[in-house]
């Protein structure tokens, strides 16, 4: 395959979606093209000076200055759904500087990036020229796995929100309740809706010493910076208080001053995989709605990244499919969810109704694969491929040991299928990564340790 004068090589590509191109076995390619002679340095910068620092190369010509900006196009794009960022200095081509900036600009091509990072770090994106690129820095968190006192954990679902109460790591109460905080634009219900749930959760036991929140979103200092359980509400409302500090509203005024701490439900996920399995360095994926991911580094630490790996591309064909929210291509929510299962399904014959939710066609394609049904087959291979490379290109990014593999479309044959296809895939391909990283989907152990008992385990006590 040929991209921009890189020609890459794939060994395996999805039946259903032969341009499949990996971005990174794009990036490989392009490397060993470029050479060393032209390096360049970006440095993203996020919340507290943290900053995720790239050291590059790009060939620096007139010929091949499509491929140059298409390259660290992607590698930005990667470094701030990963980890997140508001700043990005370059350094060493000021053409390479000149397409950043022009780009990530109101207006620009990648106008969502830079609107949308301005807003969960409050702060005006930026691309700024530097002869001396700031150091790595990093500030991950040892939190979660406490059991220590009586404890509160909250799962903010979209559909249903969860509550338990747990003294001393034992789960004395659970709660399951339905809501609808995705259709409704008053933050009151959602606020009303947690302090109910503290209350249900506080009547079990003799005091309340600390409080975890898990839920969908991003969040900075327990503040909710974007969270889709307040889809409704109107955006000016949204980047206001009562919805960025609504956690600390709600604990502080049902309990008062006490440990808090709200992390990303991904994250939440792949803290309870490491308590099932009983080591660290390990990435969560979930797919379903959507791609969500969560990260537990080698130190048991959660890192604060972004992990918003439904936004990092993954795919560098020009004609794939373009993702209706941030109107880029190729990015992982249309491979790794639901949203992947409905695109490949016509391909193979498997005819959708259009009145259906896409997670009533799922199911559809669920229930075929169930039944034996090749077509079906031929779906989930597919995505097995996509997986295959692409958990290749995490490794590079993460470091990963274990990845656990959650979600609707991991349920059932088909899911076995995927990790198998994956399994090959890595093991011909990516030697290398597949001799480190162990993709495999939860044992009965994670699925008893459910999120709201795992979010009670997020505070340490002062």
């Amino acid at each position: 395959m040929n991209k921009y004068g890189i020609e890459v090589e794939v060994k395996r590509v999805p039946e259903l979606d032969p341009d499949f191109l990996p971005l990174g076995l794009y990036q490989k390619a392009f490397l060993a093209s470029a050479g060393t002679a032209h390096p360049v340095g970006i440095a993203v910068e996020r919340a507290d000076g943290q900053m995720s620092v790239h050291h590059t190369y790009v060939h620096g010509t007139e010929e091949m200055r499509e491929a140059d900006c298409y390259y660290i196009d992607r590698l930005v794009k990667t470094a701030l759904w990963m980890k997140g960022g508001f700043r990005v200095y370059v350094s060493g081509s000021k053409e390479i500087y000149e397409y950043l900036k022009a780009a990530f600009a109101d207006g620009g091509s990648r106008d969502f990036d830079f609107h949308f990072m301005s807003h969960i770090f409050e702060h005006p994106f930026e691309v700024l020229w530097t002869e001396n690129l700031p150091a790595e820095k990093n500030a991950p968190q040892k939190i979660g796995g406490f059991t220590d006192g009586n404890r509160i954990g909250f799962d903010a679902g979209g559909s249903d929100r969860k509550v338990s109460a747990v003294i001393n790591g034992e789960s004395v109460y659970d709660e399951e309740v339905v809501w609808f905080p995705k259709t409704n634009s008053d933050p009151q219900y959602h606020y009303d809706g947690i302090v109910e749930a503290l209350k249900s959760a506080a009547a079990h036991l003799p005091q309340v010493d600390a409080v975890g929140v898990s839920s969908a979103g991003i969040f900075i200092n327990n503040r909710t910076m974007r969270a889709s359980l307040f889809a409704k509400v109107p955006e000016e409302v949204q980047l206001g208080e009562k919805v960025k500090d609504i956690y600390i509203r709600a604990v502080k005024d049902t309990f008062g001053d006490i440990p808090l701490a709200v992390a990303n439900d991904g994250d939440v996920s792949a803290l309870a995989g490491v308590a099932s399995i009983g080591e660290n360095n390990v990435l969560g994926i979930a797919m379903g709605t959507s791609e969500a991911a969560g990260y537990v580094d080698a130190a048991g630490c959660v890192t604060g990244w972004l992990n918003e790996l439904a936004f990092v591309p993954v795919d560098c064909n020009a004609e794939a499919m373009e993702d209706e929210w941030s109107h880029d291509i190729g990015c992982g929510v249309k491979y790794f969810s639901q949203d992947g299962v409905i695109k490949l399904a016509p391909r193979a014959g498997i005819a959708l109704d259009d009145a259906l939710s896409p997670a009533e066609k799922l199911k559809v394609v669920q229930k075929r694969m169930e039944e034996g049904d090749s077509a079906a087959a031929k779906v989930y291979e597919s995505i097995g491929v996509y997986l295959g490379h692409t958990l290749a290109y995490y490794y590079s990014l993460y470091g990963m040991k274990h990845v656990l593999l959650l979600g609707r479309v991991m349920s059932g044959k088909g899911g076995d299928l995927i990790l198998a296809t994956c399994k090959k895939v890595l093991s011909e391909e990516y030697p290398e990564a597949a001799a480190q990283v162990f993709p495999a989907l939860p044992d009965e152990k994670f699925r008893r340790v459910g999120q709201s008992a795992a979010a009670a385990g997020l505070p340490a006590l002062q």
